[in-house]
């Protein structure tokens, strides 16, 4: 991350070491430990700030796109239902005119058919002739 070699390390740990002297170090290690350790977690604190607004931006984005694949569904499948609706209506329209014309073709058939071949008058069967010799 900083690009620091083994040789600039030992170089920065001499000048320590000099200024600050052997007695001091390890106090001035310790207290270098606490300032690192407080940089560490506000660093987490910032990094998790930032991931939880990132999440939440990533929701309200999901949450939009939801909502958006929501009104098309409904727009669609109100679609679908107005044209059931008008197939629906066409369809007893179809019905009602196509049995009105059907009661009236069967009307002028019956009509026509009596006329062609008119019912006989008396149903029954005709009597049946009587045999020779016997007269009734």
């Amino acid at each position: 991350m900083f690009e620091i070699s083994w040789s600039e390390i030992l170089i920065l740990g001499i000048v320590v070491l000099v200024f600050v002297g052997p007695k001091e170090l390890p106090v001035f290690m310790r207290t270098l430990g606490k300032y690192a350790g407080v940089v560490r977690r506000h660093a987490n604190d910032f990094k998790a700030q930032f991931d939880a607004a990132m999440r939440e931006a990533e929701l309200d984005s999901m949450r939009q796109e939801v909502d958006k694949m929501q009104a098309s569904i409904n727009s669609e499948v109100m679609r679908a239902g107005s044209t059931i609706d008008s197939l629906q209506q066409s369809a007893s329209a179809d019905i009602s005119s196509s049995s009105t014309t059907s009661t009236t073709s069967a009307d002028t058939a019956l009509v026509s058919d009596s006329a062609v071949h008119p019912a006989p008058a008396n149903t029954l069967a005709p009597p049946m002739p009587s045999p020779p010799g016997q007269e009734r």
